[in-house]
């Protein structure tokens, strides 16, 4: 069996795993949350296109597959920790813990690099999630972990230690909960079928033009819900029939 690895989609795949490992970098040895972020964001644009080329070359491959998840799980599963693993240690803490027990919740932070990978296996294996997913999508969780990590950082937000901790384990469950978050995946480009896309797209686009950065935790937190509520009201309407 002949595996061709350099090709377009495969190199633009390896863009997103090289802005992981800069935006890495960039929080654990230079504590710059801020470039670490949008080198975060460049990875998830890398995440975007190398899918996009590879069907439009038809070059999509199974290696292209597994290294994308490969990729990812550095982009946006161990990058984003890093974020908040150097933030963590400059955050006020609500109650005097021990020096032991101040370590330890900061390497615990590292459980949504363990969930991203767990998110991204099964992906790679269930045929359910073509035009929705099961779970946080983990440039979603990216985002929002890093986005939060930067504000904390640039002096837009004060989270204690505690918070911090708590939040990154509920969006590393999110990661792997069973909770069908719906894709941004267009069927044309009509309304009818799409009205939730559009609705949403609209909505984020009106929070970022007014607050910014500050709106891209907010837009994150506003998938879920929406999502979550979406989840919740199909399984009712399934159970009644």
């Amino acid at each position: 069996m002949k595996i061709k690895l350099i090709t377009i989609p495969n190199l633009l795949t390896l863009g997103n795993l090289l802005c992981g490992c800069a935006a890495s970098v960039s929080a654990l040895v230079r504590s710059d949350l801020h470039t670490a972020f949008w080198f975060i964001v460049a990875a998830a644009l890398f995440d975007f296109f190398d899918g996009f080329v590879a069907r439009l070359l038809h070059q999509a491959s199974p290696i292209g597959g597994e290294l994308d998840s490969l990729a990812d799980d550095i982009s946006f599963g161990f990058a984003p920790a890093a974020m908040l693993f150097t933030v963590y240690a400059a955050s006020p803490a609500a109650v005097a813990w021990s020096e032991t027990v101040v370590t330890a919740g900061q390497y615990l932070l590292f459980v949504l690099a363990a969930c991203s990978a767990l998110r991204l296996a099964r992906f790679n294996v269930d045929t359910t999630q073509q035009s929705e997913f099961t779970g946080l999508p983990v440039p979603a969780s990216a985002l929002l972990c890093g986005s939060v990590a930067m504000l904390i950082a640039s002096g837009h937000a004060v989270i204690w230690k505690e918070a911090l901790l708590v939040g990154t384990c509920v969006v590393s469950w999110l990661l792997v909960s069973p909770i069908r978050m719906f894709a941004l995946k267009f069927h044309g480009f009509g309304w009818r079928g799409n009205e939730l896309r559009y609705g949403f797209l609209l909505v984020a686009v009106l929070l970022l033009a007014l607050w910014q950065l500050k709106a891209v935790p907010v837009v994150i937190l506003l998938y879920v819900v929406v999502s979550t509520v979406r989840w919740l009201y199909m399984r009712r309407a399934a159970n009644k029939e």
